[in-house]
């Protein structure tokens, strides 16, 4: 602010800014107080959502394994209603596995898609990816089950996806596909049942 020769002169040219000025110097300090009080409202809100998604997952997972897939209308519901959250690619991860124990092969088969196209998780996408391959190779949909092995794209899943690509292989007759695939299963770090396979299939 320039230099003024009386106080009264300064007292002037701050009452001459404030008029100027003072709407602006209000609002945008309003405007910043309500942005402080909506930012935490809005992690509260989502700190209270997530506290209560994890009580409803709990008391799903819970009935599912007290139930099986007896509980897969309820397990559904919170899935529709936690859609958005990784708590419901869980459960419909846990869901998909009674649904195997109780033979429901076309309903776990549903559930897997669900999480491989719903997961930010690469772990989670490409366990449900295996997992499908594995259930279609059990409905001897053997193109279906390679199909979605192709789309795993996580490398640390290397050695299972190759040593499911030796089991297909093996139920197809195809014995030197199988002995491939289990090699580069255990080249990329699977345990010592790939090399009991592989040994069964040694000429």
């Amino acid at each position: 602010m320039e230099a003024y020769e009386t106080e009264e002169q300064q007292v002037e040219a701050i009452k001459s800014w404030w008029k100027e000025n003072g709407k602006a110097v209000v609002v945008g300090g309003v405007v910043g107080i309500g942005a402080i009080l909506g930012w935490k409202y809005y992690q509260s809100t989502q700190i209270e959502a997530k506290e209560t998604a994890s009580i409803s997952y709990e008391k799903t997972l819970t009935e599912l394994q007290a139930s099986g897939a007896e509980a897969a209308e309820s397990t559904q519901a919170f899935i529709t209603d936690h859609a958005k959250s990784e708590y419901a690619v869980l459960a419909a991860l846990q869901l998909a596995k009674v649904q195997v124990d109780a033979g429901q092969l076309d309903a776990a088969l549903e559930q897997l898609n669900w999480v491989a196209s719903n997961s930010k998780d690469e772990s989670l996408i490409a366990t449900a990816q295996i997992r499908s391959a594995r259930i279609q190779a059990e409905q001897t949909q053997f193109d279906a089950a390679l199909a979605t092995l192709a789309n795993v794209k996580s490398t640390s899943w290397a050695a299972r996806v190759a040593e499911l690509k030796g089991d297909i292989a093996l139920e197809q007759g195809d014995i030197a596909t199988a002995r491939t695939a289990y090699t580069e299963a255990l080249q990329a770090g699977m345990n010592q049942a790939v090399q009991m396979k592989l040994d069964d299939l040694a000429e």
